[in-house]
């Protein structure tokens, strides 16, 4: 029995090590594809929303006099070409044209009738005294005034008056505008030729379908790397007791840790988007809106974060992006590296001071968990002053109404990274447990492993 047993428990344990190799490379290849996919449609979904950003900027928009021109002069167009005078309006014009005949009649005949000194003034007072007679004129007042207001809304002279006010329009049209209007215009041009569009609604419509649909997919993404990982895990409570293949798992897990550390300082980790929904008031009856205004948009992964720190020409800024790219990026790296020549190098090496150091006491220099907590206090900070300055622009009154949105959000890049944070401190406990077996206990001297 005891030669039987001999024989067969390395080949037991070599099919055990072949499975769980096969399993938990599975688990890690639908983890990289997941995180792949979540990476690429980060990057996507943000150059859609900077792209979109930069078509609904403020200042293409409510800061653009061509803009207003556009949308000021639309409105007095339609009025001017859409204008008739009502009975009532006609009313009141002849009242008013009466009024003003009968004192133009009152002041000529009060002029003509001051006394006169030269002997023209004193024979055309004679004459008008003895052959007009201003009570039949100012009788005939209405009737002139009713003359005049049927004159002045012939269809003629309202096509002749509407020429007129249109041509003046046109010309402040042409006299006013800002120096955004050709940039606007190359904006325009090549977004709508990008995402083969002809116009605002459109584009529009279609932005927001991709961005909606990106959003559901790469959460979906996140969920699947961490729940590759979650049973990764669940594979070390499985096989707590078989020792043998501890080195095995631990292994493959750093590959586990080392992708989503990848994904999580590559992928977006927040986003900050302010905008004005609606601003809308009326204008001679008819109402001018302005719609999704971006005040600010910005989102940044861990690395972008690092790019933009070093890129900045205060030296502050820079030592800041250093620190980042070190403590955040790079440590975190070598600690993986060092983890897995300590378990798979023979004792010399993994016994190196470097790689030991490494292994087990860099951790207080690695700040991935402070950057976590980092995130998560500038979102908080960030959201809630938005949200504080935001709602100081919401108006709504009979003249203005106002609408502002705060989009500002931690994106799933995020919680990839805290996934590694925790993940990591998992292997760290592990290997503090396991290491002092291992050191004595060899996978290729199974008769010496503890069976159970």
């Amino acid at each position: 029995m005891t030669t039987q047993q001999t024989t067969t428990t390395p080949n037991t344990f070599g099919l055990a090590k072949i499975i769980l190799i096969l399993g938990l490379s599975v688990l890690l290849c639908g983890e990289a594809y997941f995180g792949y996919r979540l990476d690429a449609l980060s990057t996507e979904q943000e150059q859609i929303k900077e792209d979109y950003s930069m078509s609904n900027n403020i200042t293409f928009g409510l800061f653009s006099v061509d803009q207003w021109r556009d949308r000021i002069s639309a409105v007095v167009d339609r009025q001017v070409h859409g204008f008739s005078m009502t009975r009532a309006q006609k009313k009141a014009l002849q009242a008013q044209v009466e009024q003003q005949l009968h004192g133009l009649i009152n002041n000529v005949v009060k002029e003509i009738n001051k006394p006169q000194e030269s002997f023209s003034g004193k024979l055309k007072k004679f004459a008008f005294n003895n052959l007009v007679n201003a009570d039949q004129i100012q009788a005939q007042v209405p009737s002139f005034s009713k003359t005049i207001i049927d004159k002045v809304n012939s269809p003629t002279s309202t096509k002749r008056l509407k020429n007129i006010v249109t041509s003046k329009i046109d010309q402040l049209e042409k006299e006013t505008y800002d120096s955004t209007s050709v940039a606007n215009a190359a904006v325009t041009k090549y977004l709508y030729r990008k995402y083969h569009v002809s116009g605002v609604a459109e584009f529009d419509k279609r932005i927001n379908s991709r961005l909606a649909s990106i959003r559901t997919v790469t959460y979906n993404y996140a969920y699947a790397m961490l729940g590759c990982v979650a049973l990764a895990l669940g594979l070390w409570w499985l096989m707590r007791k078989q020792v043998q293949l501890h080195k095995t798992l631990f292994v493959i897990s750093l590959f586990f840790a080392f992708i989503l550390l990848a994904v999580g300082i590559t992928a977006s980790i927040i986003e900050v988007d302010a905008r004005i929904q609606t601003l809308s008031f009326t204008l001679l009856g008819e109402k001018i809106a302005f719609e999704n205004q971006v005040l600010f948009f910005q989102s940044k992964s861990i690395l972008g974060i690092v790019e933009t720190l070093l890129k900045q020409p205060k030296p502050d800024a820079i030592v800041v992006g250093v620190l980042i790219l070190v403590f955040i990026i790079v440590l975190p790296v070598l600690r993986i590296i060092a983890k897995g020549i300590h378990i798979l190098s023979g004792k010399k090496l993994a016994e190196n001071k470097v790689v030991k150091y490494l292994t087990f006491e860099s951790g207080k220099w690695d700040m991935a968990d402070v950057m976590v907590v980092g995130i998560l206090m500038t979102y908080i900070g960030l959201n809630g002053i938005l949200q504080s300055q935001l709602s100081n622009l919401n108006i709504h009154n009979s003249f203005l109404n106002t609408n502002t949105v705060n989009d500002t959000s931690l994106q799933p890049g995020y919680f990839i990274f805290v996934g590694y944070v925790v993940f990591e401190t998992i292997l760290s406990y592990l290997l503090k447990r396991i290491d002092p077996v291992l050191q004595h206990v060899g996978e290729s001297d199974p008769e010496q492993l503890p069976l159970r």
